[in-house]
């Protein structure tokens, strides 16, 4: 990816990574910002902040919180049905775009 499309790109699927992320157990936001870092889709745990509050704002997820020995309570996030679903529709729909690009860019 070129510096340029590269941002554009991760903004627009890191969403969609969260939610997968999430659909398979209950995630606290630091566990969330390391596996999303790791896979070079955020720059820092900040740029997930933004991305979980635009998700509950929009119904897709729900957080609850869990004191787990000392210190502060986590703040724990899972997929609402809407999520799920939205979640179900991207899945679809990327394998079908991915094709759509490859064709058009001769990678199949």
């Amino acid at each position: 990816m070129t510096a340029e499309l590269s941002p554009q790109l991760r903004k627009g699927v890191v969403e969609y990574c969260v939610l997968g992320l999430i659909s398979t157990r209950p995630m606290y936001g630091w566990e969330l910002a390391d596996q999303l870092q790791t896979a070079g889709l955020i720059s820092s745990i900040g740029t997930l902040y933004p991305v979980l509050s635009r998700l509950r704002e929009r119904g897709d997820i729900t957080m609850t919180e869990l004191q787990q020995g000392p210190g502060p309570a986590r703040k724990y996030y899972v997929p609402t049905k809407t999520g799920a679903q939205r979640l179900s529709t991207f899945r679809a729909d990327w394998g079908q775009l991915v094709h759509q690009i490859n064709l058009i860019v001769g990678e199949e």
